[in-house]
């Protein structure tokens, strides 16, 4: 079930969020904003920030997103700066009715294996099950094969067992339960994800070890009935320990931001490409928070264009993400992000490392761009901050970026615009490199050519993943193109697929940021039902789903 509350409204919309066949309509309170809002998208190397005055007229803001001299958090300097700029004073919130944002923040802290150090209690005999995990090997003739490292830190068998229909095979252990959970919280542990076998459908004793966890003093308790019942141990169980892993790092993100804006309300853009309530946001749901909100940009504003089937080429500092549109959102359910399975409701959004920020490198007699990104800190050799040549500089030579143009938020100051000179001096000296290996006609420009080829021919090959190798004619489709560098390089990408349209709004650089303005409020629910498919069925299965609608509603009234 799929609910929305759009803003503003009057009412909250449910629908299957399969077929779109409607489902229950509750009442619901909104009022027309009086104040300021403010939308932003904090990724990896900019945080963008859009803001609509009391007025209704919108002002854009880029920032980096690490700049430890300057500031502590992007996102509150921003705010602050928007403010000060209309003569408001810079810690006064009270004119601010509400701030929606993306963040990378749990993003990065699963790449980065930085979250939360976890427990996981599993039922007594699958200890290895999420380890093992479905035996697939997309590396066939590795001859050494490289595990992602688990996110569990220390993993507990419990002695339970409930059976397919709901018996009780083995009744929980709960002294040896209570033993565990003291040794794991006296270990430092704050949090426990719990995987029981057929717990998404009979969870009286996950509910249970749930209880016992917050009174041993767990701090993060996440059971699988709660954050995604739905059948297979292997993807819930990781679901769930994603879950733990991350949300305490969110909640003290969020625990941050409310300090400081105080009564403002706090919304965030969930993987799902809705809106959640700050409380509500939760680990699972993270994972492509910034980038979704991208696809309701680039969506909503091509269809007031005229424009129904879309690919999306959002290039940033550290990615890319492309997606395609063909009238309607595209969601998936299984997910598998830094090597963890995920099974929550996200956008079909394809990523691969070629951004402005990734890095320019010369080895083994060949070019090659990225994966490394130069991130916001110290950036391209162009921020002023001694970072090594990127895909941006390569621009910035060719005089794709004219710096005049470029926000001046560089040098210590964060005032001085992009150091065209140092670009010159270090391209010059990788030239110089390249001709002594034999490559002697080859000057700085012809270098950063060379460069830019490649990063445009590894984002061609990825829209040609989610377009032609599942059956879709490029040309019947526009390229829309945002993000901080798409549109440097949206020319090049379209002729080297045969897409005969770009889109570039007048927003475009900022376009995630501005999709959070046009997002709704959005809860989506799953349940598994095993059922006989006749008539008897279609009843049971009407009354689950208006179960779920009515939770759904609940959740966002």
């Amino acid at each position: 079930a799929e609910c929305t509350l759009p803003a503003p409204a009057t009412r909250v919309e449910c629908r299957d969020a399969q077929t779109g066949t409607p489902g229950t309509v509750s009442k619901g309170k909104t009022s027309q904003p009086a104040g300021w809002e403010f939308w932003i998208d904090r990724g990896g190397t900019f945080t963008d920030v859009v803001a609509r005055r009391p007025d209704g007229s919108l002002i854009a803001r880029k920032l980096l997103s690490e700049d430890p001299q300057r500031y502590d958090d992007a996102v509150i300097a921003g705010i602050e700066a928007c403010l000060t700029d209309a003569g408001l004073p810079a810690g006064d919130y009270g004119t601010v009715d509400a701030v929606r944002m993306g963040t990378t923040v749990a993003t990065n802290a699963l790449l980065e294996r930085t979250g939360e150090p976890t427990l996981l209690l599993i039922t007594r005999g699958f200890r290895d099950a999420l380890r093992i995990g479905y035996q697939q090997r997309p590396r066939l003739f590795d001859r050494r094969i490289r595990l992602p490292a688990p996110l569990a830190e220390r993993v507990v068998e419990v002695d339970e067992r409930m059976g397919a229909r709901g018996e009780v095979v083995r009744p929980l252990d709960e002294d040896g339960l209570r033993r565990d959970l003291a040794a794991a919280r006296a270990a430092g542990l704050r949090s426990v994800a719990i995987v029981f076998l057929h717990g998404y459908r009979h969870d009286a004793h996950e509910r249970r070890a749930a209880a016992l966890a917050r009174e041993a003093g767990f701090e993060q308790v996440s059971a699988s009935h709660r954050v995604g019942a739905l059948a297979r141990l292997v993807a819930r169980g990781d679901t769930t320990v994603a879950d733990a892993y991350l949300s305490p790092v969110l909640r003290r993100y969020v625990d941050r931001l409310v300090a400081r804006l105080g009564d403002t309300r706090l919304l965030f853009m969930q993987s799902n490409g809705g809106l959640t309530e700050a409380r509500h946001f939760r680990g699972r749901d993270s994972i492509l928070s910034g980038p979704a909100a991208g696809v309701v940009g680039m969506a909503t504003t091509a269809r007031v264009a005229g424009f129904e089937r879309l690919i999306g080429f959002d290039m940033g500092g550290t990615s890319t993400d492309v997606t395609l549109y063909d009238g309607a959102f595209e969601r998936t359910v299984d997910n598998l992000v830094a090597g963890v399975r995920i099974q929550a409701p996200m956008m079909r959004i394809h990523t691969v490392a070629a951004g402005g920020g990734s890095l320019l490198r010369y080895r083994d007699d060949r070019f090659q761009v990225g994966p490394e990104s130069g991130g916001a800190d110290p950036g391209p050799t162009s921020y002023r901050k001694g970072g090594d040549l990127t895909v941006t500089d390569a621009n910035v030579l060719l005089g794709r970026i004219q710096p005049d143009f470029f926000p001046s938020v560089f040098g210590p100051d964060g005032d001085q615009p992009l150091d065209a000179a140092a670009v010159a001096a270090a391209f010059d000296d990788l030239a110089r490199t390249v001709r002594a290996d034999g490559h002697r006609s080859l000057v700085p420009e012809a270098v950063a050519e060379g460069f830019l080829t490649i990063a445009v021919e590894r984002m061609a090959q990825a829209i040609k993943q989610i377009s032609i190798q599942r059956g879709y004619d490029l040309e019947r489709f526009t390229l829309c193109a945002f993000g901080g560098a798409a549109g440097q390089h949206a020319c090049a990408v379209a002729e080297s697929l045969g897409i005969p349209r770009i889109l570039l709004h007048p927003l475009a650089g900022v376009l995630s940021a501005y999709g959070m303005g046009l997002a709704d409020l959005r809860c989506l629910r799953q349940a598994t039902a095993e059922l006989p498919l006749d008539e008897d069925a279609m009843t049971a299965l009407s009354e689950q789903f208006e179960a779920l609608a009515a939770a759904a509603s609940t959740h966002l009234i």
